[in-house]
């Protein structure tokens, strides 16, 4: 990882299963992508590109390209309006438009024991990564199952949505380690409290 790249599980969270929600996840509590370096960490977590892919060419303008995908999503996910409504219109367009774009092109090359592994044919543009994203948003929002299945988190103040895969569709929480354990902790105190 880059230096000045933070790898505490609370700053970048890939627990909504889809790589569009984990880029939504990326505002709450604050701004995770505050810097080139966090976002180029962002990137290889998500699975956008296999481990030790070059990236020392991203630059500021794509921490601007890849808010304004997470903007454009966040509307159409979090609002869910009827269709040509104003501002989800123009939200539905970009997202759109940046899906025309080719994701990275992977190939299998031998690794150092000899297995397979990926890797891309060459750095990936910020286009590429971007359509790549928006393709798992438009494949999200034209899902029915799925988007049956987004969940928006029970915690206090949580404004991260997930897709709920878990048995029952009961699953509360983004994440049951954040968000549950917070919620479990407060639960505790309010009966301890009532105890005294």
């Amino acid at each position: 990882m880059a230096p000045g790249t933070t790898t505490d599980p609370y700053e970048l969270r890939f627990d909504t299963g889809r790589s569009c929600l984990d880029l939504l996840a990326t505002t709450h509590p604050v701004e995770r992508l505050d810097s080139v370096a966090a976002l180029r960490a962002w990137i290889t977590g998500a699975g956008l590109v296999p481990p030790g892919t070059p990236l020392a060419h991203a630059d500021p303008a794509w921490l601007t390209a890849f808010r304004e995908l997470r903007c454009a999503t966040g509307r159409l996910v979090r609002d869910r309006p009827p269709p040509h409504t104003g501002p989800c219109d123009l939200a539905l367009a970009r997202v759109n438009d940046l899906a025309r774009a080719a994701p990275p092109a992977p190939r299998a090359v031998p690794g150092r024991d000899g297995a397979l592994v990926r890797e891309l044919t060459g750095p990936p543009p910020c286009a590429a990564l971007l359509g790549a994203l928006a393709r798992d948003a438009v494949d999200l929002l034209t899902d029915p199952v799925a988007r049956a299945s987004l969940r928006q988190c029970a915690g206090d103040n949580c404004p991260i949505v997930y897709v709920d895969t878990s048995r029952g569709r009961r699953r509360r929480w983004c994440s049951s380690e954040i968000c549950g354990n917070r919620e479990r902790v407060a639960r505790h105190r309010r009966r301890a409290a009532l105890a005294r």
